[in-house]
């Protein structure tokens, strides 16, 4: 199956470097099982410790160092409504992210969507803006989403994976992952899209919980809960890596593909 391109769709094509690409051949989509919902648990609540009468002194025990503390957002995340979610990833502090952060970035979008676009981690200028993609990657992704006849303010929501910028846009680090983990999960509970495209490494990681490299997991139709999800690369490498626009064309149209089918 291919995807046939008009004249606008050709232009938008060279813009985004794949200048006098044709339709693309599509693989076949291929249906994983849809993994089970993973349960997030509320902390046990602290229990004293019984106090024991002694008619003798006791050695004082060596001195632990503090560990860091974790504060976790105020009430069950998989319980918020959106307004609720939204305020605790404001004033989320768990991981040490919060001290250098300009704001956190939550998403933006139509809360109706048909496509939920999930990427890595907020950069400079999305620290800045509090918004996902608005930088020379968000640029890119913009076009490549035109260019399939999708506008970024209709029917589609952006997300990041960590709401908050790591220093120097390194890469996250896994207990960072961890903590923004469950916000990300209840954003898809919440908006319910059509299907998910899910944009570098880390994105993939968080959302199918598989350390494949993305050209093993790209080309075919994956689940998250019980939503359709298209793997591809992140923009912010696609400019460093011209010839692999192709590839993520070929990912936004199997994705496009996928939406159309549920369509009949």
């Amino acid at each position: 199956m291919t995807l046939a391109l008009d004249q606008r769709q050709r232009a938008m094509l060279a813009e985004i470097g794949l200048r006098g690409f044709a339709a693309v051949p599509l693989p076949a989509v291929a249906q994983e099982p849809a993994a089970p919902p993973v349960a997030i648990r509320a902390p046990r609540p602290a229990v004293a410790e019984p106090t024991i009468a002694r008619s003798t002194p006791v050695p004082a025990a060596p001195a632990i160092a503090p560990q860091p503390v974790v504060r976790l957002p105020a009430g069950p995340v998989a319980q918020m409504d959106w307004e609720a979610l939204a305020q605790a990833v404001a004033g989320c502090r768990a991981c040490g992210l919060c001290e250098r952060r300009h704001t956190t970035v939550f998403g933006v979008g139509d809360l109706q969507p048909d496509w939920l676009v999930v990427g890595e981690a907020p950069g400079e200028q999305e620290d800045l803006q509090g918004e996902p993609f608005v930088g020379q990657a968000g640029k890119l992704l913009d076009n490549m989403l035109r260019a399939l006849g999708v506008d970024r303010r209709r029917k589609v929501y952006i997300a990041n994976v960590l709401k908050c910028r790591p220093p120097g846009n390194r890469n996250p680090e896994p207990a960072e992952v961890a903590q923004c983990e469950p916000f990300l999960r209840r954003q898809v509970e919440l908006l319910r899209p059509k299907i998910i495209l899910a944009l570098g490494r880390f994105a993939v990681q968080s959302l199918l919980g598989s350390t494949e490299p993305i050209g093993r997991l790209r080309g075919r139709v994956h689940q998250y809960q019980g939503v359709p999800l298209v793997v591809t690369y992140h923009p912010a490498y696609l400019l460093r890596n011209l010839p692999e626009k192709a590839k993520a064309w070929a990912d936004l149209c199997l994705a496009l593909e996928q939406l159309r089918a549920q369509a009949g």
